[in-house]
């Protein structure tokens, strides 16, 4: 869309909560409609200039707001999380990556990481720009009674990332694993994974899921990702794609989820979204009418490699952060895991590409935005006006012939 484009501009993107990305969309191609009508406008003698004249002043006037418009503060965090990055290659860089963990390796690590996470280095806004400062975080409190030289950690929230891993939910060793650190930690967790059901014809259907895990270690709830990606987890209208069977023999083989879902615990209400569905601005808002206080992305981006994809999906992130005016938790496999404020700062953040975990501060939040009540309504107007333009333009035509 081109409104995320503009997510780094505080005056339009003020329009998030009410329009959600689509009113700014609309700002973008009206200033640039109104100037194309300039250059191609040539009946009338006046017109040419008049609309330069407006197009000045809406330059001038939005310059001023901008200078002038209040900044919101940063507000301080009632709550904690740790977020794991497992740092998995995928696809060409796996096969080059050398002797992968094994599962087993792999949980105990990853577990360490949220029980113990590394003094390494956190970043105070978006890795790699300038203006971002990465530093040792401070070290974490030591667990009482432990006796270990290591730090246990508390927090709120564990979440670990979608990822290119074979954790079955029904895999024991994954189900006692998780239960372990849910109990060590005395935290609640949200981990990616692959959820499995055995449908009425006795087929195991396979679902791109996120579980969730009491602090007591019982297994609470799961999301099954509903908007799945098409020809990557899913291959739409199969049978039409027959005579492609080699070409798409490596794409997933996924079930959307039937609904969606929240986690409740300590009384708050946590909705999760992964990966691709992070652009569809008017499902993600369904979890704030749903009671959810924070929401939570886990994802991998490690297909993206360096390009700028992985820098655009994270702005796609921090726009349904802005149009729900909502903390957003994001854990992915290889960056960018950070903390998004309510408008869409990121707040804190873990390098890319190195196998950590971040301890972030965040909040609760209450309030319902009118984008996440309403949806996209402002989108239905325009296209029912377009489509009334349309309509009257060809009623005209047909009345002169």
């Amino acid at each position: 869309m081109l409104g995320i484009a503009q997510i780094d501009n505080p005056l339009l993107t003020r329009l998030a909560p009410i329009t959600g990305a689509y009113g700014i969309s609309f700002v973008i191609a009206a200033v640039n409609a109104l100037w194309f009508t300039r250059i191609s406008l040539k009946e009338r003698r006046h017109t040419r200039t008049v609309l330069t004249v407006v197009g000045v002043a809406i330059i001038l006037l939005y310059v001023a707001f901008l200078h002038h418009i209040h900044t919101p503060s940063s507000e301080g965090t009632s709550a904690t999380a740790i977020l794991v990055q497992e740092n998995l290659e995928v696809g060409a860089a796996a096969a080059n990556a050398g002797p992968p963990l094994t599962k087993t390796e792999m949980l105990q690590a990853f577990s360490n990481l949220s029980l113990f996470p590394p003094v390494g280095q956190a970043c105070n806004g978006i890795p790699e720009l300038p203006s971002t400062r990465c530093a040792s975080p401070l070290t974490p409190q030591k667990a009482a009674n432990t006796g270990n030289t290591r730090y246990l950690v508390s927090s709120n929230l564990i979440v670990w990332p979608e990822a290119p891993t074979d954790f079955f939910e029904s895999d024991p060793e994954f189900h006692d694993a998780m239960s372990r650190l849910a109990k060590t930690a005395g935290t609640p967790i949200i981990v990616g994974n692959i959820g499995t059901e055995i449908n009425q014809d006795g087929k195991r259907e396979l679902y791109n899921s996120a579980d969730f895990i009491q602090p007591n270690g019982t297994f609470a709830g799961r999301y099954d990702k509903m908007h799945l990606v098409p020809f990557g987890e899913y291959v739409p209208y199969k049978k039409l794609f027959f005579f492609a069977g080699d070409l798409l023999a490596d794409v997933g083989e996924f079930e959307p989820g039937g609904q969606r879902s929240v986690f409740k615990t300590g009384g708050h209400t946590y909705g999760t979204f992964i990966c691709y569905e992070s652009i569809f601005g008017d499902e993600i808002r369904q979890y704030e009418n749903m009671g959810a206080d924070v929401l939570v992305n886990i994802s991998d981006d490690g297909w993206y490699g360096d390009t700028s994809a992985a820098w655009e999906h994270l702005n796609m992130v921090r726009m349904r952060a802005i149009e729900n005016h909502r903390w957003i938790l994001r854990a992915t496999n290889t960056g960018v895991t950070a903390t998004i404020d309510p408008y869409g700062r990121v707040v804190a953040a873990a390098p890319r590409h190195v196998r950590t975990s971040l301890r972030a501060g965040f909040d609760y939040e209450q309030d319902v935005t009118f984008y996440a009540a309403h949806g996209d309504i402002f989108a239905y107007l325009c296209a029912l006006l377009t489509a009334g333009s349309l309509a009257w333009g060809f009623k005209r035509r047909a009345l002169h012939d």
